[in-house]
């Protein structure tokens, strides 16, 4: 199906409620706009290779979107030895789009850092996780603070292989990620950390999908959002375990951060379970900076800038505290660390 031949999903979809396609669309709705290709940067060891991406029996729209804006698509090969790879993403010009490829086995570590000004950027990463293997993947999203970003995943872990998945969302003003993990055999896991922060009008929705399709398999998620100003978070989990699938362990829980009355931040677990013997469990909250906390900070000479700053950090930290790949968990509390500090100084 082409993208001509698609509805322009209604807001009664859930995917579509809080971000309607005309809001993330980078024109009109009716158009593909030319656009230009995200520039790749990158280091360590593995491979990189040019290829076409084809996505006909996809029937999702931001999918099909994406690729007929831009087909081309950076396949990286990770034959894993333990090595950390290092990938920037920088997306400048009126519309960017760009696709990746990820194909791991062994043991490494993938640090995505997206950087730019376009005024709107397209990003797809698809990944597959080999039989045997344990993957640590991050990703940051610092795009300077007038971009729109419209980006989805599609994972597929395979036997005996782990997904230690860490995100930081900082940059954007309107942000719309789309994330599919697929549990395909016994044995493997997921373990997904999401941390976002938001300021002045920031809108940042994220949802994610955890399928458990066959026997024993687990998975973890956990997102928190601090939000400011007249910033607004969603986070939607859309956890499914099939008949099949006993003997699965899944749960996700929410914990959103409220720094201004004017801020919003809603949190949905959606659990569907067709199997009896499953552990399955997910939790919500939402709550407003702990006065108490805020005027002991300034007690000790703190500005209310630095003292929020220090708040949200200690709030935010805590969501990497879950992952055990150290590079990651170091990698996004420093670029937290780095960007609080940038805010406190103006």
């Amino acid at each position: 199906m082409t993208y001509s031949d698609m509805e322009i999903p209604s807001r009664s979809s859930h995917l579509w409620r809080y971000t309607p396609w005309k809001r993330i669309h980078p024109s009109k709705v009716e158009v593909i706009p030319s656009s230009d290709e995200i520039t790749l940067l990158h280091d360590g060891d593995f491979e990189v290779k040019d290829e076409v991406r084809s996505v006909k029996d996809s029937t999702e729209i931001s999918r099909v979107f994406l690729s007929e804006c831009n087909n081309r698509m950076n396949v990286i090969e990770i034959d894993g030895k333990g090595q950390l790879v290092n990938i920037n993403l920088i997306a400048n010009g009126e519309t960017t789009v760009g696709h990746l490829d990820i194909r791991c086995k062994g043991e490494a570590t993938v640090i995505i850092h997206l950087s730019g000004s376009s005024a709107w950027t397209g990003l797809h990463i698809t990944g597959t996780i080999d039989k045997n293997s344990s993957i640590g993947y991050a990703f940051v999203n610092e795009l300077e603070s007038n971009s729109k970003l419209l980006r989805c995943e599609d994972w597929d872990v395979h036997r005996d292989s782990s997904l230690e998945y860490g995100e930081l969302s900082i940059g954007g003003f309107r942000n719309k990620t789309d994330i599919r993990t697929n549990l395909c055999d016994s044995n493997s896991s997921l373990n997904q950390t999401v941390a976002v922060y938001g300021i002045d009008s920031r809108h940042d929705d994220h949802h994610m999908e955890i399928r458990h399709l066959v026997k024993h398999t687990e998975s973890s998620l956990t997102m928190n959002a601090a939000c400011g100003g007249r910033s607004h978070s969603i986070g939607t989990g859309q956890l499914f375990i099939a008949e099949d699938a006993s003997g699965s362990n899944a749960g996700q829980v929410f914990h959103n951060l409220l720094l201004s009355p004017d801020a919003r931040a809603d949190a949905i677990p959606e659990l569907e379970v067709l199997s009896d013997e499953v552990s399955a469990a997910h939790g919500a909250a939402t709550a407003p900076i702990d006065k108490e906390q805020f005027h002991y900070l300034l007690s000790r000479g703190f500005s209310p800038n630095h003292a929020e700053a220090l708040i949200v950090e200690g709030f935010l930290v805590n969501t990497f505290s879950a992952l055990k790949n150290k590079m990651i968990s170091d990698d996004l509390k420093t670029r937290l660390k780095i960007h609080l500090e940038c805010g406190i100084i103006g």
